[in-house]
């Protein structure tokens, strides 16, 4: 149980070092691009407000095209941006899914630990007994059972 509690604090803190990262580069972007962009002829990021928005859509990829740099450093801040954004939402899903294989591993460790080497015959004759009383066992006992009855059958089909 505090290996489980461990992973999950240290999903939290991976989760959070994402969001500051992503809340950082939303900043600095928006800002660099209002910089850039706001004294610029032709330009539609002329308040720091739409720059944060342009931000936030470009981070997310979401890139709805209300708002767009026109200047070369603005789009040289987008590329940067987007790059970034793709970045982070792979490390978090990444971060979810090592998380989710973490719990799963957890559950199955008892089952998948090795078993004591038994020679074919062994395995069979302790396959066995399991199986006549299968309506006793519990879930752990009955998951073992099914690794064993796989682990015989590689046995048998190598040997």
């Amino acid at each position: 149980m505090s290996t489980n509690l461990y992973n999950l604090e240290n999903t939290k803190m991976s989760v959070a070092i994402l969001a500051t990262a992503a809340f950082s580069i939303i900043l600095v972007g928006g800002f660099g691009v209002f910089l850039a962009e706001h004294g610029h002829p032709g330009a539609n990021i002329t308040q720091f407000g739409d720059a944060l928005w342009w931000a936030v859509v470009t981070v997310a990829t979401v890139g709805y095209g209300d708002y767009y740099p026109v200047t070369v450093v603005g789009r040289i801040i987008a590329i940067i941006m987007m790059i970034m954004g793709v970045g982070i939402f792979a490390l978090m899903v990444a971060t979810f899914a090592k998380r989710r294989l973490e719990k799963a591993e957890s559950k199955l460790g008892p089952v998948t630990k090795p078993a004591i080497n038994l020679s074919g015959q062994e395995k069979k004759a302790a396959i066995k007994t399991k199986v006549d009383g299968i309506e006793n066992l519990t879930e752990e006992d009955f998951n073992t059972l099914i690794v064993n009855i796989i682990g015989l059958r590689l046995t048998l089909l190598k040997g």
